[in-house]
């Protein structure tokens, strides 16, 4: 009762025609991409963001700067392994956060044009949704002549406003959402980050270091590492 592919083909062959028209072919195609992302993207743990740069910390001082280039080339986080080299070469501190932070916008820009194909793919459903109906009512009104198939004719425009509510409520707008939510939660671990590289290269100790970036962290989870 629910299936009908030429009111499915509508919305949907519909909503992708006006994303290809409204963003570049590139951008699309990469919209796999976003939603794997979205959809797998864990939270970096920011406990152990913490606990990395008291590490860090704690050899800068004891060893000098120049110990941390071996821990840049073993980081697994690109951005940390970045801000690591960047002070180990004595990059000027004023210097060294325009450049992470500039990394930091362009991340930034990116998660928003994915967030942004989304939120047109819900604003375009339900209008084709609603086109869809239409055009049902047109050919349901054009055969008035035949009354038992209006209820039928009536069931299977209003399909096409159900796939296209379905579409975007289901699918588009919850995707959206979640991945502003993890594009916020990446760039808080990211000035983290900063904050961190920029307290080590300046001297400071591992204590300062791990109370600086304890302030990022909400009250539960300042008591969490506590406990740890």
């Amino acid at each position: 009762m629910f299936i009908d592919p030429a009111s499915l083909m509508a919305v949907v062959g519909g909503t992708t025609a006006a994303i290809f028209i409204n963003y570049p072919l590139p951008k699309v195609i990469g919209v796999a991409k976003i939603v794997k992302k979205t959809v797998l993207f864990s939270a970096a743990d920011t406990s152990e963001i913490i606990e990395k740069m008291v590490n860090y910390a704690e050899r800068a001082r004891k060893e000098g700067m120049l110990a941390l280039e071996e821990e840049s080339e073993k980081e697994p986080d690109k951005f940390l392994a970045k801000g690591l080299r960047l002070a180990v070469d004595g990059t000027d501190p004023q210097l060294l956060a325009r450049i992470m932070e500039t990394d930091l916008s362009a991340l930034e820009g990116r998660h928003k044009e994915g967030k942004g194909i989304f939120e047109s793919m819900g604003m375009f459903a339900p209008a084709f949704g609603m086109i869809g109906t239409l055009i049902g009512l047109v050919q349901m009104l054009a055969n008035l002549s035949d009354p038992s198939s209006i209820g039928s004719g009536m069931a299977i425009a209003l399909l096409t406003t159900f796939y296209g509510a379905v579409l975007a409520n289901l699918f588009a707008l919850p995707l959206a959402g979640k991945l502003k939510a993890r594009s916020d939660e990446e760039l808080h671990a990211r000035e983290m980050i900063i904050e961190g590289v920029l307290s080590i290269q300046s001297g400071d100790s591992p204590r300062i270091v791990q109370e600086k970036l304890k302030s990022y962290l909400t009250p539960t989870q300042q008591e969490s590492l506590a406990a740890k």
